[in-house]
């Protein structure tokens, strides 16, 4: 019997979950919910679900075995607890919320009931994260490297500190994550934020320039550094030193430098499919030990994230809140 999937925010990443999930057997898109008719309706036809504009109407009125959460980072805290209430496990994407506490509030509600519950961090389910892991282990690690350099992403949420969180919190929270998945919990964060080269877009109040230094609990220390300004192409990577070995996660690329020998590999699996091939068993077999991103595992990270704006306000460097 197929899993009957709904979708709450049908836009841009919904659409690309949903275009992975109609290569994946046993699975059916029923209904969707957005609060924008025009998202809505592009993506009930492309995909062929039942369209809903009340969320409620529609947990209540189908039959479902799991649903998928995308939606902008300020909309979240009633919608989980709502899907909650029915018991039903769900993927969310990523970042989990701007407030900590509203998140702290839904994680308790999750580990209550013991829902099965994926965070959209896909990156940890390239093979090539997989082996960067294998590599090297976090005692041999002195540093790392972080950045996430490219544009603003023309959506007007994403412009606002009060929707989106900013850039470190809604976008840069992927590498923020891949440095967690691989060295280890954070304690400290030490970051400086400006705006200095956009200033020709209405609405606009996110800084678009950070840097953040890091210090781990196993003692390694980092920077991860991020610009929404450039007007062309992107650079996204993590950089990893160790005394005889320098690893470069760049994308789905790989690249270990050992030695004066440099060897470049090529993640071959489609992350975002795995993510949600392994989401849909954990929903069919009640077993959730496959997924790679918790929703207390994301908690951590955006609690990293949101204490980047903490350090900010008070300018100087602050303890990560214990999750």
């Amino acid at each position: 019997m197929a899993v009957r999937i709904g979708f709450i925010g049908t836009g841009g990443i919904a659409q690309h979950h949903m275009n992975q999930l109609i290569q994946i057997e046993d699975t059916k898109i029923v209904c969707g919910y957005d609060t924008s008719s025009e998202a809505l309706l592009k993506a009930s036809k492309r995909f062929e679900f039942t369209p809903y504009d009340d969320l409620d109407r529609m947990l209540d009125s189908e039959t479902l075995d799991c649903v998928y959460i995308c939606v902008p980072p300020f909309a979240h805290g009633e919608i989980e607890k709502k899907v909650i209430e029915r018991n039903l496990p769900f993927l969310v994407e990523k970042p989990i919320g701007i407030d900590l506490n509203t998140v702290k509030e839904i994680l308790t509600l999750i580990e209550k009931k013991g829902i099965v519950v994926s965070v959209g961090y896909h990156w940890r389910y390239m093979e090539t994260t997989k082996e960067a892991r294998e590599l090297i282990s976090p005692e041999k690690v002195g540093m790392i490297l972080g950045y996430w350099m490219g544009g603003l992403p023309m959506v007007p949420w994403w412009r606002r500190k009060e929707q989106s969180g900013g850039q470190f919190v809604e976008q840069t929270t992927h590498i923020v994550d891949l440095a967690r998945f691989i060295i280890g919990d954070i304690e400290e964060v030490y970051a400086l934020f400006d705006r200095r080269l956009v200033f020709d877009v209405d609405g606009m109040n996110v800084p678009d320039v950070g840097t953040v230094s890091l210090k781990f609990k196993n003692g390694v220390i980092g920077n991860i550094s991020n610009t929404c300004a450039l007007n062309f192409g992107y650079t996204v990577g993590l950089h990893i030193y160790g005394r005889n070995i320098v690893i470069e996660i760049l994308g789905n690329k790989l690249v270990i430098n050992e030695q004066g020998k440099r060897i470049e590999k090529q993640a071959k699996l489609n992350p975002s499919l795995e993510e949600d091939k392994i989401f849909i068993n954990a929903v069919k077999t009640k077993d959730p030990s496959c997924i790679l991103s918790t929703y207390r595992d994301a908690t951590k990270t955006l609690a990293v994230t949101l204490s980047a704006w903490d350090s900010v306000a008070k300018n100087s460097a602050v303890k990560v809140p214990e999750i």
